[in-house]
Order: structure tokens, then C-alpha cells, then sequence
């Protein structure tokens, strides 16, 4: 069995020992396959250095975080643009809009949002898209920039059947973490109604943390109770979902 997390800031363990042992009970709880977005230009020294230090098991993504997106965004989204030249990227992300904190640099987001799309598709990757409080916005940026090659995840996708339908409909798989395991998140009506096809996994670690390590830092081997949990959902096995969402996973990242 091979489970795929597809979102992890695991990264951010700069500790030897501790990330060591992060990597080992992924490793040992078969989520073998990593992939690392950054947020900002800072964080792209942590995500090379871990797929670096673990390239046969993590794989960089780039993007800016639409919560540091401010009046400079450009020039740090030109840093991070120069830095693709140094390692092999599997994505652009995360990148979107987030307007649960802030809503006054809404232009600027959806600015940067259309300009890493454009980036992605001059790549030939995948978008890995942040979303929060803003789908109606960021629905309206996609369906303005829908083509063949626009295609990608909707990270920490928490909408309604008719929201993941308009999701899928744009060629894009929805990302299913942590929140599925909370009781009243309400994908719990959502998840069964959506094939398995159209999902992949992922945990956001160290942020929304699975039952029943809620509250708790999370990590990328507690993916394992996601998957479980959506198993349950589909009235599957663990072993199916690893199965379906892993070749998801090689579909929309290539590798």
C-alpha cells in the first residue's frame, strides 16, 4: 500500500533528530510519496531542503501563499519564480485567495493568483490551490482562465456536492485532509456523494490536525486516519483509497 500526502509543510521541522523521525513513521506507516508547497520566498530554502535531504520520498511545489500577498507581492513572487531554476517543481502552490483574515489585498491576490496560473501553464504543471472564504472568487478567476492545460487540486476542499461538482468540472481534484475527520465539518455528507476518482489526500501538517490527534501538532504519517476515514465514508478499504488517490496523485503531478 502507498498513501500520498499531496499538501504537507512538514518543512518546517528544521530539528534533525525530529524531522528524521517525522520522515520514519511516514515511511513506516506507508505514506511514501510527499509533496511540499512553500508560502513565501523565505520558505523555499526549507522546501528544497527536505526533498534534498529525502528526494526519493518528498517533491517541491512553488508558489505565494495568498495570505502574503501584500504591496511588494511582485517582487517576491519574482523571487520565488527565479528559484525554479534550482530544482525540479511538480507544482505551482499554494496559490489562491484568502479573505478569512483580510479582505483588503483582494485585487492583489487575485492578481497574483492569475499570474502563477499563467506561470503553471507556461510549465506544463499543476495548480495547488489555497482557498478560504473566497470561493465565489476564486471559481470566477478559474472559470475566466479554463483551458486544456489549467488543471490541479483544490487544497483543504471543505464546499458543498454542488461546489466539488463545479470543482471537478474544471478538471481539478479535490484535496481531502484532516477536517474530514471532525464531526461537524459536514463532508461527512459530501465525501460519500463524490467518487473516489476526483480525490486525493492530503494532511496540511502541521495545521488541521485528525481525530484523534486533534489539538495536537500535526504530521504527515497521521494521514493514515484520513484515509481511514474516507474508507469509512466510501464503505471501502483503507487499501482501495491508498490505491485510487496515489494514482490520482501521478495523474495531476506527473510523477
Amino acid at each position: 500500500m502507498v498513501l500520498t500526502d499531496t499538501h504537507t509543510h512538514q518543512y518546517y521541522e528544521t530539528i534533525p533528530e525530529k524531522r528524521a523521525a517525522l520522515m520514519q513513521r511516514c515511511i513506516d506507516n506507508n505514506i511514501t510519496r510527499l509533496f511540499l508547497p512553500n508560502v513565501d520566498a523565505a520558505s523555499v530554502p526549507l522546501v528544497y531542503g527536505l526533498a534534498n535531504e529525502y528526494p526519493q520520498y518528498c517533491y517541491p511545489m512553488l508558489g505565494l501563499h495568498p495570505c502574503d500577498v501584500k504591496e511588494n507581492w511582485e517582487e517576491e513572487l519574482s523571487a520565488i519564480m527565479n528559484a525554479h531554476q534550482q530544482n525540479k517543481i511538480y507544482a505551482i502552490g499554494e496559490i489562491g485567495i484568502d479573505l478569512y483574515w483580510d479582505k483588503t489585498h483582494l485585487k492583489e491576490q487575485a492578481d497574483a493568483f492569475v499570474k502563477q496560473i499563467n506561470w503553471a501553464k507556461s510549465l506544463d504543471l499543476a495548480i495547488v490551490i489555497h482557498c478560504r472564504d473566497a470561493f465565489d472568487e476564486v471559481y470566477e478567476v478559474l472559470k475566466q482562465e479554463a483551458d486544456e492545460k489549467l488543471r490541479g487540486i483544490f487544497h483543504c476542499f471543505g464546499g458543498t456536492v454542488e461546489q466539488a461538482q463545479k470543482v471537478i468540472d474544471l478538471n481539478f481534484y479535490l484535496g481531502i485532509g484532516g477536517v474530514v475527520t471532525y464531526k461537524n465539518s459536514g463532508l461527512d455528507k459530501v465525501i460519500p456523494e463524490i467518487d473516489l476518482k476526483h480525490i486525493v489526500l492530503e494532511t496540511d501538517s502541521p495545521y488541521l490536525t485528525p481525530v484523534p490527534f486533534r489539538g495536537k501538532p500535526n504530521e504527515s504519517s497521521y494521514l493514515v486516519y484520513i484515509a481511514q476515514k474516507v474508507a469509512e465514508l466510501h464503505q471501502t478499504s483503507i487499501e482501495k483509497v491508498a490505491e485510487v488517490t496515489t494514482e490520482n496523485s501521478r495523474l495531476v503531478f506527473g510523477i
